[in-house]
């Protein structure tokens, strides 16, 4: 007989194994801790035994899943956002339960069973969708703020649940009503209870152990707070879960909200991952197997009933079409809280153990499937013919099939417009992707290469031709959004430089290992022209500060070194030095050189070099003398710098 140590460990190390795989997939831990569940129950390899322990500390998880729940809740939020939320929300869990147990009472299921299924359906996965919605850079869009509207009111419906499933199990039909009543009647007591002692006795305390200034007090007092809370509400006969929900929802106006949630995330993940295992423990895969042809109509039937709610409701409350089916796709799934009510449902002997084996293999697969769908909107909608295929905006006149060997730019504020206007009279082609619709409008305009839309978008990275550029440059400094964009160019090519504006240097090493090649931080350009001012005003000469500000900064950025020679000093500096440098000229529409051969030039006289020359985005090495030079010809100068200068003043005004 194994002891409990050993099945732990053995538990622990398959979650781990299974977590990192499903991680570099792309699919969501929670499949990982549920399949996890199924090779250790009784009906996988069956290592692990029907442990009490290992399901009260699964029933902890819950506990703490519900009080980082209750800390997210903003009320200034929920009233922002009131229509979505307590309309389109409320409705959309109404209906599809309804219509659920009306389907459901048709196939021959009882009334009680057919609640409990159908609210278990009406919920979805808010873990797996704002995890998309930040990856695809989707949370700022209407259907995504649609999806977490609804998200939002799920959750909520999650606490009548808690208390209505244990009480339906209990009472009989003539006494449900009543105990219904009775029980939120001792919901609003403890609410009552928990209310005051947040919003008097709990900031006291809290202030009072902040002043400690211990991190262990800090997080024993948390776990003590989320317990008691849960604690509370089981002794008046509820769910530990819900006090533990309320107790949060207490703390989340204070100014401790951050620090409580850092403090209980390590437990909640840990503990959440134990009782998902103790759910896919549940899983009866021979069952799976036979019914699979049911368990995929479900799945159908499923995604048609909660997209086509989802989608007729929002209509109905004058959202757009491809807003209102793009919410439906978003959020049909079902989601961890139906996975919670239903281990409470199996608990209360509410539902069968065959039909609990068939609802988590529903869930399973419609959160596997999830991630998929998302991606295919756009086809889907065209496919129904809701809306054609999302094309990016393109400047009438551009043509983005001649992009190769360009740049391009993300994000098209001030800094990307400033890098645009240093290329454009070296005659370097770039594009530019930017999500403002006004700046997009106005930059189209202006006959500006810039495309409409979210950087980490597929059909856009391949409309910027991405693959052909020979670099990237990100202008904005959120390090979240740079990840997800940087992770989508490297899916794509591993050729392109990638070049990053921070504010800092804080994640630069992190950067670096997801393929960037330079990171700009603001804080030290700033500290470089603010010493540089500090020098000049305390009598410094300019040269000298020129030289140890180069210094640094070729020290900092490795591309720096034995780069263009013009970045290093000012070229009186160098007139006697024997050091040769290149420096790159495009010729502008009255340059003197253009339509004339570079033998007419005489460059040679002139003791300078054109060693390559860039024209239409390809290089010629070493030009031949007859060739004759055309207007955004882009010539690389060699020479040393007092006669280059010269050089590119005869090039452009033909002075001597």
């Amino acid at each position: 007989m194994q002891s409990i140590f050993a099945q732990v460990f053995a538990l622990l190390l398959c979650a781990v194994i299974l977590v990192w795989c499903f991680k570099r997939i792309g699919l969501p831990p929670i499949l990982a801790y549920l399949l996890t569940g199924v090779i250790a129950g009784s009906h996988g390899i069956g290592w692990m035994s029907d442990s009490h322990e290992i399901h009260f500390m699964a029933e902890l998880g819950i506990v703490f899943l519900l009080f980082s729940l209750g800390l997210e809740f903003s009320v200034p939020k929920l009233m922002a956002m009131r229509n979505v939320v307590f309309g389109l929300g409320s409705l959309q869990v109404i209906l599809t339960t309804v219509i659920g147990m009306l389907v459901l009472r048709f196939i021959q299921h009882d009334w009680v069973a057919a609640f409990v299924i159908s609210s278990l359906i009406a919920l979805s996965s808010t873990a797996v969708v704002v995890k998309l919605l930040k990856e695809l850079g989707m949370l700022n869009t209407r259907h995504g703020q649609l999806g977490i509207g609804m998200l939002l009111f799920q959750d909520i419906a999650v606490v009548p649940l808690l208390i209505a499933f244990p009480l339906i199990s209990s009472a009989s039909n003539s006494q449900l009503a009543s105990a219904l009543v009775f029980a939120f009647a001792k919901g609003a007591i403890v609410c009552f209870v928990l209310w005051a002692v947040g919003k008097w006795l709990l900031p006291k305390i809290f202030n009072e152990i902040a002043l400690v200034r211990t991190d262990e007090l800090f997080v024993l007092s948390t776990l003590v707070v989320a317990l008691c809370a849960g604690a509370l509400t089981y002794s008046f006969g509820l769910s530990m879960a819900l006090g533990a929900f309320l107790a949060g929802m207490m703390l989340g106006e204070s100014q401790y909200r951050h620090q409580l949630e850092a403090e209980i995330r390590p437990f909640r993940d840990i503990l959440m991952g134990l009782f998902f295992v103790t759910v896919g423990m549940q899983l009866n895969i021979p069952y799976v197997l036979d019914q699979f042809i049911y368990i995929v109509a479900a799945l159908a039937a499923v995604l048609v009933i909660k997209v086509l709610v989802i989608a007729a409701i929002a209509q109905l409350m004058g959202e757009r079409r491809k807003d209102a089916w793009g919410a439906g796709i978003l959020i049909w799934q079902m989601g961890e809280f139906g996975f919670v009510l239903l281990a409470l449902a199996s608990k209360h002997q509410l539902l069968a153990q065959h039909v609990v084996s068939f609802l988590i293999a529903v869930g399973v697969l419609s959160m596997a499937l999830t991630p998929y769908l998302i991606g295919k909107t756009a086809q889907i909608l065209n496919i129904l013919r809701i809306e054609k295929d999302w094309q990016p905006e393109v400047p009438s006149g551009y043509k983005t099939s001649d992009l190769k060997n360009h740049v391009v730019i993300f994000g098209y504020a001030r800094v990307g417009q400033t890098i645009a206007r240093f290329l454009r009279p070296e005659a370097i082609p770039y594009v530019a992707i930017e999500r403002n619709p006004q700046i997009v409008q106005d930059a189209q305009l202006a006959g500006e290469p810039v495309l409409y839309g979210h950087a980490a978008q597929k059909t856009l990275l391949k409309s910027a031709h991405i693959d052909k550029a020979r670099l990237v440059i990100i202008t904005f400094d959120d390090f979240e959004q740079t990840q997800v964009i940087v992770d989508a160019i490297r899916r794509r090519t591993e050729e392109v430089k990638i070049l990053v504006r921070m504010k800092d240097d804080n994640h630069m090493e992190q950067l670096k290992s997801m393929g960037v090649a330079e990171v700009v931080p603001e804080s030290l350009e700033a500290s470089l022209m603010l010493v540089s001012h500090v020098l000049y005003m305390s009598g410094v000469p300019m040269r000298r500060i020129f030289r140890r500000v180069s210094q640094e900064r070729e020290n900092r950025y490795p591309y720096l070194h034995g780069f263009f020679a013009g970045e290093s000093s000012d070229l009186d500096e160098m007139k006697g030095e024997r050091l040769e440098y290149l420096h790159a000229l495009a010729l502008p529409d009255n340059a003197y050189a253009v339509d004339k051969s570079i033998a007419e030039l005489g460059l040679s006289g002139k003791r300078v070099d054109i060693t390559a020359l860039r024209r239409d985005g390809e290089e010629i090495e070493q030009p031949d003398e007859h060739t004759v030079l055309r207007v955004n010809d882009v010539l690389l100068l060699r020479g040393k710098p007092r006669r280059v200068e010269r050089a590119e003043q005869f090039l452009l005004d033909g002075l001597p």
